[in-house]
């Protein structure tokens, strides 16, 4: 097959992603934040707003939402094009993930690092607002620690399964950090919290990770269903939410502020995990998307919406 066929194929699995030559600087970023999906922010998003009305009793000063929404987005846009980076190698030997701006030769690493750079400039930035305007120096000191944690995640599939756990502690951070740039302190409502999100991530991060069971075991990524197989991946998956309820159940009687409102939420939240797992069988992966995407973002969002609420009501 000669190169310019090679191309054209390559671009049909990528979703029709332009070759780096034809693509202008907005193009190239549209592409980088579909690569990166960029609106998956909305995982923890709801969780970390939640935590800062809750470290304020009511409304945060609107000075301080704006930056932990920065911090937020620059955060995450650090760790998935790290993700990026670290797995371009692993992600061009996954048929799901050749297509991928890196592998797929739609951007540069280059643009990646430039990416990384700039991002974890503005967040570090971001994070002296808050010592600047509002004398807490915690986010400030932090910032680089943190940074460092997020983009350190993808190097654990080289090593441990507990990789997906990872991934939740490092979506876990988004309440603590919300709860310490508004108080300064920390209290056991965001560690509640944290617990009920580090749970429900790694539950459906071992779902997500079903679907390149045969992938991971050829390229020797160290996963649960790679280690122990699809079924029994589901199961620790399942029992992984179940402690996720339990944490979100917890977290009402923990907080004094919630109500009926909040336990509404908590009660979907645990309907529609039940509703994730009779989505997905071992023999079935089809699904998987629905139940990794839709699902999660509603119940993040139900969770972050119906708690604020309660604050308020």
């Amino acid at each position: 097959m000669c190169p310019a066929i090679q191309w054209r194929v390559v671009l049909t699995a990528s979703d029709n992603i332009a070759a780096p030559s034809r693509l202008p600087g907005g193009s190239r970023l549209a592409v980088f934040a579909a690569d990166i999906k960029i609106s998956h922010t909305i995982f923890a998003m709801p969780f970390a707003l939640l935590s800062a009305f809750l470290a304020a009793n009511g409304w945060p000063r609107a000075g301080q939402l704006l930056l932990i929404v920065l911090c937020m987005v620059f955060a995450r846009t650090v760790a998935m094009a790290m993700n990026r980076l670290l797995d371009a190698r692993l992600d061009a030997l996954n048929p799901r993930t050749a297509g991928r701006a890196i592998p797929g030769g739609a951007l540069s690493r280059g643009f990646f690092v430039a990416a990384v750079a700039g991002c974890s400039l503005a967040f570090v930035a971001a994070t002296g607002g808050f010592w600047i305007w509002y004398r807490n120096p915690w986010p400030l000191a932090l910032s680089v620690p943190v940074l460092a944690f997020l983009g350190a995640y993808p190097l654990l599939k080289r090593f441990t399964r507990l990789c997906h756990y990872y991934l939740g502690a490092a979506l876990a951070l988004a309440p603590v950090c919300a709860w310490l740039a508004i108080r300064g302190g920390m209290g056991w409502p965001p560690l509640v919290m944290a617990a009920a999100v580090l749970l429900w991530t790694a539950g459906f991060d071992i779902i997500y990770a079903c679907q390149d069971y045969q992938s991971d075991v050829e390229t020797g990524v160290i996963s649960v269903p790679a280690a122990i197989g699809i079924a029994r991946a589901l199961w620790l998956a399942r029992l992984t939410h179940v402690g996720s309820a339990a944490m979100l159940l917890l977290l009402g009687r923990v907080v004094p502020q919630f109500g009926i409102l909040y336990h509404v939420g908590a009660g979907l939240a645990i309907v529609l995990l039940i509703v994730e797992h009779a989505l997905v069988k071992p023999g079935d992966l089809s699904k998987v998307g629905l139940a990794f995407f839709t699902i999660n973002g509603i119940i993040s969002m139900i969770l972050g919406t119906l708690g604020i609420l309660d604050i308020f009501l």
